[in-house]
């Protein structure tokens, strides 16, 4: 073991002792049962939708059990750390409402960045190497990759334990001299596991796992050529962890694995064991089978195309909400929204996400809300990601509540064409003239094939004679008057019954009416688009084409 001079002499001498942090960090003044959670995301890439979806587990949880919820960057690895990630993080937690109920504002068990708590984990580390829980190691990476290679050759298990661990038993005399040459060293856990033992925890979704103890010396303190002197996860996530009073930690099934030698650090360390909950991961459907969402390959796994497509973020909360309970699933959005997450429902298969079944939700989500909410959310969307549509939207916004108001006010079944707010300039964009782009030309395939010439006569006898929307007369007669003049049959059946008699049926008459007034020959009811739009911007578009 080595001597308390020379372990105290790899550390900065006024460096606190644990006391120190226990009285910074004390015991959290909360009921009895409140939980307080935490959501980790890693600055190395930007936020997946599973990101989201834990933290909204960890929110509901926390806050229905009277507790609190935090946000903790691990950004110990710096050499990764992904420019604009933090700015992302913080822009999806609000968008979804998952915000931390504590920050280095008005938090007070921060900072709440691991590079930031640095002093912390050295404290904790000198204390392991005090009681020879740990100790230096110098292997370098050619030895380490030569260990490896044997331990394939003989067919053991790979990792740095038993007699692969080189610097496990090593002299003291021997480690004091390399430290004193100056050679750099990382500090490593003394794993108390033994082979054939098992270890049983229980766990708040799954219940009692039982799986093989940890034998593996894992690192925890980084090289100590770099400053600032910075831990792993493993070993910050316990100091944090218990620092910061976290009680349940909510996390993917991923770490299962190595919630042995979590534990054995928390022991090691004189800590109170948290509890832990690993739920499923997101999946996605591919051919016959399911397979992990992956931010690489799936771009609905990146919460940047969410906000950037301005997916309804109660649409989407709803949604995943219901992948986590499938209670919440069959509930109404207001209350399936207020009701609780309960660990104990969420399943151990990972659930898929759907996109086609997100539009539905966000769809069906869309037509419960107003005309002024919904130009709210789009001009608030707008002015992030769409600047064109916030101009148009500012500077007419009667016009955008007209258009909204289509086959929506005061009907039983309104529109359901706008999934997401992206969608509003495709659906809703022809309105305005700054967006629409006339259509001009008369041999245009969306004239269904018509003669130009005809299709000129069309728009000039519907310009000649036009009458704006009325309540005291149909609107659309004007239409089959000039259809009927200009030889088009009255509907379509009459059409088939004797084509060469005809130059046409109504509907490609009115279809001519309906390209030059919306640009596409599938729109809301030309009467209430011809309102909207007013006489003169009317006559604009349909004299476009003469």
């Amino acid at each position: 073991m080595l001597s308390a001079d020379i372990i105290d002499s790899l550390f900065p001498s006024d460096l606190p002792g644990p006391e120190h942090w226990e009285d910074r960090y004390p015991p959290r003044d909360l009921p009895e049962g409140a939980q307080v959670t935490r959501f980790s995301p890693s600055p190395t890439g930007f936020l997946h939708i599973g990101g989201v979806y834990a933290a909204t587990i960890d929110v509901d949880v926390a806050h229905h059990s009277g507790g609190r919820y935090l946000v903790r960057l691990e950004d110990t690895d710096q050499a990764r750390v992904v420019e604009g990630a933090v700015a992302q993080f913080a822009e999806a937690f609000a968008y979804f409402s998952i915000e931390p109920d504590e920050d280095d504002e008005n938090g007070h068990y921060g900072p709440y960045s691991q590079s930031a708590r640095a002093q912390t984990y050295l404290t904790y580390a000198r204390e392991l190497l005090r009681q020879d829980r740990a100790y230096p190691c110098f292997a370098t990476r050619e030895e380490l990759a030569e260990i490896t290679a044997r331990q394939r050759a003989a067919g053991a298990l790979p990792g740095y334990y038993g007699k692969w661990a080189i610097w496990r038993d090593a002299d003291p005399a021997e480690v004091t001299a390399k430290l004193q040459a100056g050679h750099p060293y990382v500090v490593r856990f003394r794993s108390p596991g033994a082979a054939g033992v098992r270890v049983s925890f229980t766990d708040a979704i799954r219940g009692e796992l039982t799986l093989d103890d940890n034998r593996n010396d894992t690192v925890i303190l980084k090289s100590s050529d770099t400053e600032p002197r910075l831990p792993t996860y493993h070993f910050a996530h316990a100091v944090d962890d218990h620092l910061m009073r976290v009680s349940l930690v909510i996390r993917g099934e991923e770490w299962i694995s190595s919630v042995p030698l979590h534990l054995q650090l928390f022991d090691a360390l004189g800590f109170p064991r948290v509890q832990y909950a690993h739920f499923a991961l997101l999946m996605k459907q591919q051919g016959g089978s399911r397979r992990k969402l992956s931010k690489r390959r799936d771009p609905e796994a990146t919460v940047t195309s969410y906000l950037e497509d301005g997916f309804p973020a109660p649409a989407v909360q709803y949604y995943l909400r219901g992948l986590a309970n499938g209670r919440l699933a069959e509930l109404p959005l207001a209350e399936a929204l207020a009701a609780p997450i309960r660990l104990s429902e969420c399943g151990t298969a990972g659930p898929l996400l759907d996109m086609v079944k997100l539009d539905d939700i966000c769809a069906d989500y869309i037509a419960t809300l107003s005309g002024p909410q919904i130009l709210a959310e789009v001009s608030v969307w707008a002015a992030r990601y769409a600047p064109r549509l916030a101009t148009v939207l500012a500077a007419e916004p009667e016009l955008a509540l007209r258009a909204l108001a289509i086959e929506r006010d005061g009907v039983a079944n309104p529109r359901k064409d706008l999934r997401k707010w992206a969608d509003f300039e495709v659906v809703y964009g022809y309105f305005f003239a700054e967006i629409f782009e006339p259509v001009t030309d008369p041999a245009d395939a969306r004239f269904a094939s018509l003669d130009p010439d005809l299709v000129r006569a069309v728009a000039a006898a519907f310009a000649d004679g036009y009458q704006p929307p009325a309540a005291d007369a149909d609107w659309f007669d004007q239409i089959r008057r000039l259809a009927a003049d200009l030889g088009f049959a009255p509907s379509q059946k009459v059409y088939k019954q004797d084509p060469a008699a005809y130059k046409g049926s109504i509907r490609e008459a009115s279809q001519v009416i309906r390209v030059l007034l919306t640009g596409t020959p599938r729109s809301p009811d030309l009467a209430a688009v011809a309102d909207a739009l007013g006489t003169e911007e009317v006559l604009r578009r349909i004299r476009a084409a003469g």
